[in-house]
């Protein structure tokens, strides 16, 4: 199958469950900044080491599975649930709370204002790009509407998690 099928020609895009939307709706806007998200991260992990491989990786499966609930119109949540598809729920809020306590249990605090870059830290200014990006996917998802708490909770957490790594990082140079 060709990824060029020129269905999107006409400024329509597919959805899951076959429905099809305006490229300009804030349900594809919304899962434009997800996927957005999730391709920073991809760019974080690259150049992770370690745990922080795992972790990046771990939250990425997690996105995919957000995307998925954006993807979806609310008259096809039956089928999209009904299917196995993997949800956000309380339990990814909770996997992120878990590594943010870790973080500031080691130490990380907040100090005043982060300026990405300032210690020539690749991965650390990445990781801010990641968190930037979750912020702004947060807000289109609000924007959006009708999705599950977890999925916000999981991006306003994922955007905390992605700010502590990235000073984890800078303390590390």
């Amino acid at each position: 199958m060709s990824i060029t099928t020129k269905r999107g020609d006409d400024g329509e895009t597919d959805l899951l469950f076959g429905k099809r939307i305006s490229k300009t709706d804030q349900r594809v806007v919304a899962l434009g900044a997800v996927d957005e998200l999730n391709a920073a991260i991809g760019v974080c992990r690259v150049h992770a080491e370690g745990d922080l491989v795992e972790c990046l990786n771990t939250i990425q499966k997690h996105l995919v599975s957000l995307m998925g609930e954006v993807a979806t119109l609310p008259e096809d949540r039956v089928t999209y649930q009904e299917k196995g598809y993997g949800q956000v729920t309380e339990q990814e809020v909770l996997y992120l709370e878990g590594l943010g306590k870790e973080l500031e249990d080691s130490g990380i605090r907040f100090r005043g204002w982060a300026r990405p870059g300032k210690e020539q830290n690749v991965l650390a200014a990445f990781l801010d790009v990641a968190r930037t990006i979750a912020r702004r996917a947060e807000r289109e998802s609000l924007a959006l509407g009708g999705l599950s708490v977890s999925v916000t909770l999981f991006l306003n957490r994922l955007s905390d998690m992605l700010w502590l790594l990235a000073r984890e990082q800078e303390l590390e140079a």
